[in-house]
């Protein structure tokens, strides 16, 4: 069961660094092509921005969740480096209590926020309702809950083996 487990994780530890990357790609493409109609051929179109927009927001929510759980995530240890190895581990709880509160806090004001905004549309992209626009959010904040119970359950991540592509990767201890 926790093999199992810990493989789903994976998996959507995987996704969520394809679904960061491939997000930042196509922004990369799509910034251009703004740039080019308006200066090349001279009108400016009205697309790219709000698509650049969407695509960073989605890059964001996903790639914190996938930092979260790689450990790569911006931590300040200068403080606690230097207390005893007990409350060491108390800080890593409190941590991941708060962890837990900010993700629920964006799954349920996400999903609310979705909701809310779901029969407005932008104006640039009359065809994508604001709604779907928020879903990085609760979705991002789902993400991460997984990853803040998977190491309150399980320990961190780093120092694990990680499957990756049907592939056992080992992760460096830190």
């Amino acid at each position: 069961m926790k093999n199992s487990l810990l493989t789903a994780l994976d998996a959507i530890y995987s996704s969520c660094i394809w679904i960061a990357g491939l997000s930042i790609v196509v922004m990369s493409l799509i910034i251009p092509i703004g740039v080019f109609a308006r200066y090349v051929l001279g009108f400016g179109a009205q697309w790219p921005e709000p698509i650049a927009i969407l695509l960073m927001v989605i890059f964001t929510f996903f790639g914190a969740a996938a930092a979260y759980r790689a450990g790569a995530h911006i931590a300040v240890a200068m403080l606690t480096d230097r207390l005893s190895v007990l409350q060491q581990r108390a800080c890593r709880i409190a941590v991941n209590v708060l962890m837990l509160v900010v993700s629920l806090f964006a799954v349920v004001y996400g999903i609310k926020l979705c909701l809310e905004t779901m029969g407005q549309t932008i104006t640039a992209l009359p065809w994508l309702p604001v709604g779907v626009t928020y879903l990085p959010v609760p979705l991002g904040g789902l993400l991460t809950l997984l990853f803040v119970l998977e190491t309150m359950v399980f320990g961190p991540q780093t120092g694990r083996a990680v499957v990756v592509f049907d592939q056992q990767v080992e992760q460096a201890g830190t």
